[in-house]
């Protein structure tokens, strides 16, 4: 069974996934990121920003292809290895994320002033810009499953849908109600959707 790598968004807990990852068959592998200096996550000054998160995870798929599961900011970071790493990538999740594409005009609201609020000690590198480095998604070739709730304002259903215009292998699934934590909030829909994606 191929291995799932669960990735947090810039809250950066590893048990952000565990709600849904738990209701996945036991014998599916899973493995759960952190985010070293993001959200309430000790710091790491091996960590500067969104490259060593990349290269953080990518050192993890040497041994053959990879499932990635991610949210908001992990999906940024899931869209760079799916291109990068293109070989060691099986399928792709991604959840109520930029996923690398300009949300200006979506109607994406601005996170940064409640994140820091929530999590003064945070690394400064998150807050720096609003958004990542836009990122070739038409190239992403695997198939991938979108998962975004209708009550989010951060990363709105707009994203998605124009998501699932540019990627070639991309379904988007819409869940009522959902915000922002729809994966923990939603976890046993959420769960089944991903199931039925990965298996």
């Amino acid at each position: 069974m191929t291995k799932i790598l669960f990735l947090p968004g810039a809250g950066g807990s590893p048990g952000f996934w565990h709600p849904v990852g738990t209701r996945l068959p036991a014998d599916w592998p899973k493995e759960y990121f952190g985010w070293p200096g993001l959200g309430n996550q000790p710091h790491d000054p091996a960590i500067k920003g969104l490259d060593d998160l990349v290269q953080l995870v990518a050192a993890k798929m040497e041994s053959g292809p990879v499932d990635l599961v991610a949210q908001s900011m992990g999906g940024v970071v899931a869209a760079r290895l799916a291109l990068e790493r293109p070989q060691q990538v099986r399928r792709l999740v991604l959840c109520v994320t930029s996923g690398g594409v300009d949300m200006t005009g979506l109607g994406a609201s601005d996170w940064r002033s409640d994140y820091r609020a929530s999590f003064p000690n945070a690394a400064d590198w998150i807050t720096a810009s609003r958004s990542a480095s836009l990122l070739p998604v038409e190239k992403i070739d695997v198939p991938t499953l979108l998962i975004w709730g209708d009550a989010d304002a951060i990363s709105p259903v707009a994203v998605g849908r124009h998501l699932e215009q540019r990627l070639p292998k991309a379904r988007l699934e819409i869940v009522a109600g959902g915000s922002h934590d729809v994966a923990s909030t939603h976890a046993d829909h959420v769960a089944r959707l991903i199931a039925g994606h990965l298996a």
